[in-house]
């Protein structure tokens, strides 16, 4: 456990996690075993349960990650690492090749889903197992993923 981070009140971090690069940890979130944070921002009674990695993300209040899901930071994949996020009709540009998601209040993400870096998944969204959220244009110019 890294010591760069500040935990509220009746927030809870369990055995093995890992907790590093400046996190915040709000009222009531719990983070399971095996679970990574790095550079994130987690509000009020937010869950990662187990064997998840959240990177350089904000996760709103009230989300919960199932077992295994992943917010990425990094786009190895790519020529051009710098994130982008597509917001409505707009490309923004970050200025950082190290950034993950936004992900709204009361969010749930399914058990070994992956959100790829610059996604925004708004209030209340529901990502299922396995589901992929990737804003990236793929080969035919149209929005990849499920959130795309």
């Amino acid at each position: 456990m890294a010591h760069d981070y500040r935990r509220q009140q009746n927030a809870r971090d369990r055995a093995s996690a890992l907790l590093r690069g400046g996190v915040f940890l709000d009222e009531g979130c719990i983070i399971g075993p095996a679970v990574e944070l790095k550079t994130t921002f987690m509000f009020r009674g937010s869950k990662a349960a187990h064997l998840n990695f959240i990177g350089d993300g904000v996760v709103g209040a009230d989300v919960n990650l199932e077992a295994g899901s992943i917010v990425a930071n990094y786009r190895n994949e790519l020529d051009d690492k710098m994130i982008r996020i597509r917001l409505e009709d707009r490309m923004i540009e970050t200025g950082v090749d190290k950034f993950g998601a936004l992900i709204g209040d009361g969010t749930r993400i399914g058990a070994n889903a992956v959100i790829a870096p610059g996604a925004v998944l708004a209030v209340g969204a529901r990502v299922p197992q396995l589901g992929l959220v990737d804003q990236w244009p793929v080969a035919d110019g149209s929005w990849g993923g499920a959130g795309g």
